[in-house]
């Protein structure tokens, strides 16, 4: 077996309309496909990544929020590659999202900061 690349990223949100325009308005994600499952009452959303990698929207009535921020078991944080990490922060503060100050990775040297999602996910902005 060879693992090729990550093909997606599914992530459940709260609130869906919040989620959607977050992603596909202000992180400027492709929209795919959009599907409303009737039987479970939820939409999926596909959401293409300029390298051909994709986020999956979900959303589910019920489910339970993150337990804690963001040490919780399982996944950790999701990180989007960036050209430059000043200027995306930049960006994201235009559009009164809270980003955190930019660090350096200590065995890269590279810049990178976080920022969260609408159902506080936290995200990761990576200089390449």
């Amino acid at each position: 077996m060879e693992l090729l690349g990550i093909h997606h990223a599914a992530i459940i949100c709260s609130n869906y309309p919040r989620s959607k325009y977050f992603y596909s308005e202000i992180l400027k994600l492709n929209i795919i496909n959009e599907h409303h499952r009737e039987k479970r009452n939820s939409y999926k959303l596909d959401l293409a990544m300029p390298d051909g990698s994709q986020v999956e929207l979900f959303s589910f009535e019920g489910a339970p929020s993150r337990p804690s921020y963001p040490e919780a078991q399982g996944l950790r944080h999701l990180a989007f590659k960036v050209d430059n990490v000043t200027k995306a922060k930049e960006y994201l503060e235009s559009k009164s999202v809270a980003v955190e100050e930019i660090r350096i990775d200590e065995i890269t040297g590279k810049k990178f900061t976080f920022f969260a999602d609408p159902d506080d996910l936290p995200l990761e902005l990576y200089e390449v």
